[in-house]
């Protein structure tokens, strides 16, 4: 995967090699997955904290925002 992803803050976009945005697409479906489900496998409290890095700690919004990313990346929009 090195390479294969530049972000910036001089450059517009993102870019992905198709196979890379497939895993990632994959990793954020289940991000979200772990986000919503009850129970002891549920990403808990501190874990939320850590993934909004001093955010508001919201769970039901970034677990659409990892769906509707993953649709994007999957070439589906929600």
């Amino acid at each position: 995967m090195p390479g294969s992803l530049t972000i910036s803050h001089h450059e517009a976009a993102a870019s992905l090699d198709h196979t890379d945005a497939v895993r990632l697409a994959g990793v954020l479906d289940e991000l979200a997955y772990l986000l919503e489900i009850p129970g002891p496998n549920r990403i808990n409290d501190a874990q939320l904290a850590a993934l909004c890095e001093g955010r508001t700690a919201d769970r039901a919004e970034l677990a659409d925002w990892s769906r509707t990313i993953a649709a994007e990346l999957k070439g589906r929009r929600p």
